[in-house]
């Protein structure tokens, strides 16, 4: 071949610009893949997307998701949809009840009777305010609970249930104090560890008993007071306020105790809540196929 003649291409091989646009997609591949490795997903747009979709195929919801549905109580900790009911038009709608309105609700009702029960303990120390100095009664809160300490030092003899009638005023001063608006009230008497057994008592048991009866029908006498508002009982020595190992341990734990308890509808409330939610979980259990 002469020098001048141009030389023919290889045959069986392929263009040089394939293996350019290869390296091309390649850079291009990884590329995408670190956008993608370093994106972050969003769960609320996420959740949107699959409801427009839900749309899409003819499901619809009463009220559009746009954040993923979170337990608002100790009763709600799992979200469950409610029971889609059949329509007329060719739609399945789900229903649910707002819980964080009443969960809301009952918390600041709560709130209110504790600020109650903080009052109504001022005024029992400022009308008890002597009786507070002797130490014949003694006055706390718990909550939604006023209680009241009655020391058997200054209301009873030792073994005997009968109120001494030097005492008598300060019941009184309780129960003026004390109306059907005021709440459940709890009367419970309480002994040390020291065993009794004689004509009229035959434990501890029927002593702490007795002198919460008679404390009982004094705040009845005193006060217009509702029966039914009223409960008595008797603890022994199974409730001691301090340990039964000294006289002065001893002399704190013989007592009666009239609790104040506000807040019973709230209680109430709570209770049919939890058996709301404890049918309507049945009510899923059983339709699950």
């Amino acid at each position: 071949m002469s020098d001048g003649a141009p030389e023919k291409a290889e045959s069986g091989g392929v263009p040089a610009w394939v293996m350019t646009f290869a390296d091309l997609m390649t850079l291009l591949m990884c590329f995408f893949v670190l956008l993608l490795a370093f994106s972050e997903m969003d769960a609320a747009k996420f959740k949107q997307l699959s409801g427009s979709m839900k749309n899409a195929f003819g499901v619809q919801a009463e009220i559009e998701v746009r954040t993923i549905p979170k337990g608002t109580s100790v009763v709600a900790q799992e979200f469950s949809p409610g029971r889609p009911d059949p329509t007329a038009l060719p739609q399945v709608r789900q229903f649910t009840i707002d819980s964080n309105k009443n969960t809301l609700d009952a918390l600041e009702r709560e709130a209110k009777e504790i600020e109650k029960a903080r009052e109504h303990a001022r005024r029992l120390r400022l009308a008890l305010k002597e009786e507070l100095k002797k130490g014949d009664v003694s006055i706390q809160t718990e909550g939604m609970k006023v209680i009241i300490h009655i020391m058997e030092n200054a209301s009873f003899d030792s073994g005997m249930a009968d109120l001494r009638p030097a005492f008598m005023p300060a019941l009184a001063k309780i129960a003026d104090l004390i109306d059907n608006n005021s709440g459940e009230v709890t009367i419970s008497g309480h002994t040390d560890d020291v065993p009794i057994s004689n004509e009229r008592f035959r434990s501890n048991w029927d002593l702490s008993t007795s002198r919460a009866v008679s404390v009982a029908h004094e705040l009845l006498q005193a006060s217009e007071l509702n029966p039914e508002n009223i409960i008595v009982t008797g603890h022994a020595d199974t409730r001691p306020r301090a340990p039964n190992d000294s006289s002065e341990n001893r002399a704190k734990n013989r007592r009666v105790d009239v609790a104040i308890v506000r807040g019973k509808e709230i209680d109430e409330y709570r209770s049919m809540s939890i058996a709301a939610a404890s049918a309507e979980a049945d009510q899923i259990e059983e339709v699950k196929p």
